[in-house]
């Protein structure tokens, strides 16, 4: 659901630095794809325009941008976007940016006329800066750039001057010396990451980028969370429809019609609250420390939410299904498993040989309550917090009548958001069922009038 873009002159590393963002993002987080593109994109017609357009010299400035800007739009619109809203990573090697530095401010073009050109592409979520002195860009250039390709190379950089225009234009924009125009002033822009060592040391220097990125649990800028959730919900549900769980002979799993079986949403929670709490008091200290301490918790939500749409997964395919809007660190899956499996929330399944990581099960009886952690995802933090104000003995049934009537607008727009999820994930009442369309009937489901 992000777009991270790499910036920076020609010969500073982007296509290096790309691939590096890529495997520390397979590796480190649980975005259900990282794809990779680039900038004009060369096996487009589009992007061969533009490519065409430098290389004749026949466009004029607002001409050459303009061939630059349609290929970036149909690009956001029919390639980005589309793998943001399911929840991927996108990473590009160059993008709006080089078209603000190289067209806008070496162009002489102005950088308001290129960005109302670019005006309806994504807005990068987080730029990495890439730079170097050009004297060290030219030694390592051996094929790549958009003139390098088209141009003799000793010809175009016969003296360094450009490039000493495109690096001071980097700076000057990237850098804040430049105000940023609008839209794309809204994403994080880091850097300059200088990138004149060794590859470890650049790889080092882009893995804190990116953890502290990711750590900052930036909304999306292109995408709503909402969105991304609910078409992640359906990926899954779809997916799995039908599919029988792992033992056989066990009572089945139940599907995602009739999921509530005649049970109250209310005393769903309020069961699932109490059960989880004594659980986790009886639980061995070193592990209790190490999980959240009652069930309205995000890493609960997540994970029982997610096993509640799939049929059975180990917790690298788990976490993939998390997705980018429920993250929960490997480590951390991995102990709340060791958690509900210890207290009969879920069954472990190994194969006969032994040799693929476990695969965990959501047990039929927790069925419910993950199909209502994922409904009620968007308001859950406020629950938490009427749950800490509430006492020792809360009124579930009065919860969200509650919210409501001591609620802000935001609180209300929260409400509208579990309002749409019920056309994806079902009110749990069997096929043919009314699902709640405004905030009465949610109320009335929930409270099972």
């Amino acid at each position: 659901m992000y777009l991270i873009t790499l910036e920076g002159g020609d010969g500073s590393g982007k296509g290096t630095a790309t691939k590096m963002v890529s495997e520390i993002l397979l590796k480190e987080a649980s975005f259900s794809s990282v794809e990779i593109t680039a900038e004009p994109r060369r096996n487009h017609p589009l992007g061969k325009l533009a490519v065409e357009s430098v290389r004749t010299g026949d466009a004029g400035p607002l001409q050459e941008a303009g061939f630059f800007a349609a290929d970036r739009l149909d690009h956001s619109h029919m390639w980005i976007r589309p793998r943001l809203a399911m929840g991927s990573v996108v990473i590009s090697e160059r993008n709006v940016h080089s078209s603000l530095v190289y067209q806008g401010i070496v162009g002489d073009l102005g950088l308001d006329q290129v960005a109302r050109l670019n005006s309806g592409a994504m807005v990068p979520d987080l730029t990495i800066w890439l730079d170097c002195d050009p004297e060290v860009a030219l030694k390592r250039i051996n094929e790549g750039t958009l003139r390098m390709e088209t141009m003799n190379k000793t010809e175009y950089f016969e003296t360094d001057e450009l490039q000493k225009k495109i690096r001071s234009g980097f700076h000057d924009l990237l850098g804040g010396d430049i105000p940023m125009p609008s839209p794309f002033d809204k994403g994080a822009i880091v850097g300059p990451i200088m990138n004149h060592g060794t590859e470890a040391e650049l790889e080092e220097k882009i893995r804190s980028t990116i953890r502290r990125f990711l750590a900052s649990r930036s909304p999306p800028i292109n995408v709503s969370t909402q969105e991304v959730e609910l078409n992640l919900i359906r990926k899954s549900m779809d997916a799995n429809d039908g599919q029988q769980t792992l033992d056989v002979g066990t009572s089945p799993s139940r599907d995602h019609e009739d999921w509530l079986q005649g049970e109250v949403p209310w005393k769903i929670i309020s069961n699932a609250m109490k059960i989880y709490s004594d659980a986790w008091d009886s639980t061995n200290p070193k592990l209790a420390s190490t999980i959240p301490k009652v069930a309205l918790s995000e890493t609960v939500f997540s994970i029982v939410g997610t096993l509640s749409m799939i049929s059975s997964a180990d917790v690298k395919q788990l976490r993939s299904t998390l997705g980018p809007v429920r993250a929960v660190s490997h480590r951390h899956t991995q102990r709340m498993i060791q958690f509900l499996d210890l207290h009969q929330w879920i069954r472990r399944h190994r194969t006969i040989l032994g040799r693929e990581a476990p695969r965990s099960e959501l047990r039929p009886d927790w069925q419910a309550f993950g199909k209502i952690a994922l409904l009620l995802n968007p308001i859950r933090q406020k629950l938490y917090q009427w749950h800490r104000n509430a006492g020792s003995s809360p009124r579930w049934k009065d919860a969200l009548t509650n919210l409501l009537k001591d609620g802000d607008d935001s609180t209300i727009s929260d409400v509208k958001l579990c309002i749409q999820r019920f056309e994806v994930i079902g009110c749990g009442r069997g096929e043919g069922s009314k699902i709640p369309v405004d905030i009465d009937e949610f109320r009335r489901w929930y409270r099972g009038d």
